[in-house]
């Protein structure tokens, strides 16, 4: 079937122009960013409109955001997919969803993300983790059950397991078109579901620190995650294939340079914006960044998670360890800096075996099981997790998502079983 694309497209080869700023709500950088007090006030746009403010604007208030902001509020986000509750299959249902949600408390926190068959939801800015575990909960139970009284099924792995891409409709948004625009094929090909952390960071250069010193760990937290090993209806020999679809085709993806301070970083975001790379912030798809609609550094390497208690765990380890960075860069501490190829090697481990392989442990460069590696990261940054109120969340799972999926393959379980097990358990959700 071909790909479906409801809007006319601008012809082949064209280079997409820079919009000027308008009056419409877009992306996340409306002036409601940041209260007075320079917190970010972290607000869902409606569907997904075209940047608001122009390439100078945003920049410039980026980094007064950043100066201006207090430490390690936080907020997560997490895709799911809109099913079928027979099949299973995924179901082009989001602007039901979201039509539902108006004048309901889920309304402001529920947004789209790409495809008309899958659905964001967001907890929203909190001030502590106690408050973000209890809204990502929350979030789960307000979406359950606005998609059961529409008669939609939800699943949080980061791939689905048989649908097509092919069969996925982009939503009619003017920031997924000019997307499509631009990518093509590489974004109809992203039919996946992550989870995504932001930390806010007081100071621009010492955002920039925080995310250069989280660089070395994004592997680690991907191996944690993994939960997407079957995808286009075949076991993919992966832990992560949403990880090799997504991270691997995107531009401006994956592990990013580090830079020297902040105005390394915004001279950068200028060339591409200059040299019409980019139309918009979010075009840095990197899975880690500093965000420039919020003064947050956002975490953004791991898969969806099918039980929530799993999804906090995770979500506490990235709050606590982007705390503990930060603390690090204060205080001088030497942190592990491998070179990118050396991450990279570390990337594609945990894509490949997940929790069940190893990983290059810094600054030693010996391999190491990836499950001690993040045993011994958990232990580095508890004093802190214990201080910020992540403690009790923390946990290295005796199996994660991915490799309980495998294990019931191996038993000769079927894709369809095994998603089933997945996305109807005893919890609100996936």
């Amino acid at each position: 079937m071909p790909h479906r694309r409801p809007w006319p497209l601008e012809p082949e080869g064209t280079v997409p122009t820079i919009r000027p700023a308008t009056a419409a709500r877009g992306n996340g950088d409306s002036p409601r960013h940041a209260d007075r007090h320079g917190r970010f006030n972290y607000c869902s746009d409606a569907l997904g409109d075209e940047q608001r403010l122009t390439a100078e604007e945003q920049v410039r208030t980026a980094r007064e955001a950043f100066e201006a902001t207090t430490d390690f509020a936080l907020a997560v986000e997490e895709e799911f997919a809109l099913l079928d509750p027979s099949t299973l299959d995924l179901v082009d249902r989001f602007e039901e969803l979201h039509a539902g949600a108006r004048g309901t408390a889920l309304e402001e926190h529920l947004v789209g993300e790409l495809i008309a068959s899958e659905v964001e939801v967001k907890t929203g800015r909190c001030e502590s983790f106690t408050d973000a575990a209890a809204r990502l909960a929350e979030r789960r139970t307000q979406l359950a059950a606005l998609a059961s009284e529409l008669g939609v099924g939800l699943g949080a792995t980061g791939t689905h397991p048989w649908s097509r891409w092919q069969d996925q409709r982009i939503i009619d948004t003017p920031h997924y078109r000019r997307n499509d625009e631009i990518l093509r094929y590489v974004v109809w090909r992203n039919t996946s579901f992550g989870l995504h952390v932001h930390v806010s960071i007081r100071g621009a250069d010492r955002a920039i620190s925080v995310h250069n010193a989280l660089r070395p760990y994004l592997p680690d937290l991907l191996a944690l995650s993994a939960s997407s090993p079957f995808v286009e209806g075949v076991n993919s020999g992966l832990h992560s294939a949403r990880t090799q679809i997504f991270t691997r085709m995107f531009p401006r993806c994956g592990i990013p340079d580090a830079f020297a301070g902040w105005t390394e970083f915004e001279e950068y975001v200028r060339l591409l914006y200059e040299t019409r790379s980019i139309t918009e912030h979010t075009q840095l798809w990197w899975s880690v960044r500093p965000h420039l609609a919020f003064p947050t550094v956002e975490i953004r390497i791991c898969d969806a998670q099918p039980e929530l208690a799993e999804a906090q765990g995770l979500a506490a380890l990235i709050y606590a360890l982007t705390a503990r960075l930060a603390q690090a860069v204060d205080a001088g501490e030497p942190l592990p800096d491998p070179p990118p190829r050396l991450i990279e090697e570390n990337l594609w481990r945990a894509i490949r075996f997940g929790l069940e392989g190893e990983l290059i442990d810094f600054p030693r460069t010996d391999a190491v099981p990836a499950r001690a590696r993040l045993e011994a990261l958990a232990e580095w940054v508890m004093p802190v997790a214990e201080d910020l109120g992540a403690a009790p969340y923390i946990a290295i799972p005796a199996a994660n998502a991915a490799e309980r999926q495998r294990a019931r393959y191996d038993e000769g379980a079927t894709l369809e079983e095994i998603y089933a097990e997945q996305v109807r358990p005893k919890e609100p959700v996936g």
